[in-house]
């Protein structure tokens, strides 16, 4: 398998720095791998191998990252059930439930949905070049919902210039605290790390941050809850969380963004991917596939919705 190149051009008259270029133009790639790539010589401006992450571009020069092939990944196949609510020869849409992370990380090197899928589908070890095989987008721990992978590299590139130019259309069920300010609307603001809680993400200026932008429209209201539908057009970490706590109406359950103690008693937030509309290789036409709520939440929205007579939106 051979390397990968990427070339591109930096915009004309403009100060960024390599990493964050890098990241902007190449989502496919976490952050901390472009850096690993810069640092291991890997990127090269103007013809010129560059090891520092921050080198800062002027304007007008042309970048290339080569990208290494994948090697094997360490892991052991785990035989966790799995909803698989599509699957041929090149992709598999997962119905994730909740609880269940989607690949190995710090705290979480068993029992992830990568785990799973290397027992369910072993050609996929190794693709992409990391320990996310198959992996172009994710779900956090606790939301569930539809998440598609990759069964192979060629693939994995089909899918992942999809996300990239945003032809994804993801739509997500939420159930919040209050209500929004509008009954439909967008929220385009900037997400970072929370500058007081590195671990948090946080809506922050735009030089601090990356363009976010999510789009929503209240479902039904409820006397202290809206049950909203939401469309992220960018894909930032706990994007959906954090522009719902920036508009003042958090996600019940979120104990992270919203309320320390939950408005209803569920033991994770009520976030779910309901809906995935792409394109499978080979085929010129998007697809939409739907996941139905899991019962926990279903059945707090159904209690909801005979104790408050919702108004629809």
């Amino acid at each position: 398998m051979n390397e990968r190149v990427h070339r591109l051009r930096a915009p004309v008259a403009s100060s960024l720095r390599l990493d964050k270029f890098l990241a902007a133009e190449l989502p496919q790639y976490s952050r901390a791998r472009l850096q690993g790539l810069i640092k291991e010589g890997r990127a090269e401006v103007d013809g010129r191998a560059v090891k520092k992450v921050g080198f800062l571009l002027q304007g007008g020069e042309t970048i290339e990252l080569h990208v290494p092939p994948a090697r094997p990944v360490d892991l052991i196949p785990e035989a966790i059930p799995l909803d698989v609510v599509f699957e041929n020869d090149d992709v598999i849409l997962i119905n994730k439930p909740a609880g269940l992370v989607v690949h190995p990380a710090a705290g979480h090197a068993t029992g992830t949905l990568i785990h799973a899928m290397l027992a369910h589908a072993p050609e996929i070890e190794g693709i992409g070049g990391e320990l996310r095989p198959g992996l172009v987008h994710r779900l956090d721990k606790d939301t569930s919902g539809l998440i598609v992978l990759a069964k192979n590299e060629t693939t994995q590139r089909f899918l992942q210039e999809q996300f990239q130019k945003r032809e994804v259309e993801k739509t997500y069920i939420a159930l919040v605290d209050g209500r929004p300010p509008t009954a439909s609307g967008r929220v385009d603001a900037p997400i970072g790390r929370d500058p007081r809680e590195r671990k948090r993400m946080a809506v922050v200026s735009a030089a601090k941050g990356r363009q976010a932008v999510t789009d929503y429209r209240v479902i039904a209201s409820f006397e202290k809850h809206s049950l909203l539908e939401l469309v992220p057009h960018t894909g930032r970490t706990h994007q959906i969380r954090v522009h719902l706590a920036f508009l003042g109406c958090p996600v019940v359950g979120d104990r992270v963004y919203g309320k320390r103690n939950p408005s209803l008693p569920l033991t994770r937030h009520f976030l779910h991917a309901f809906r995935l509309k792409l394109r499978l290789p080979g085929e010129s036409k998007p697809r939409i596939f739907e996941a139905p709520l899991p019962d926990d939440l279903q059945q707090q929205l159904d209690l909801l919705k005979a104790t408050n007579y919702p108004e629809v939106g």
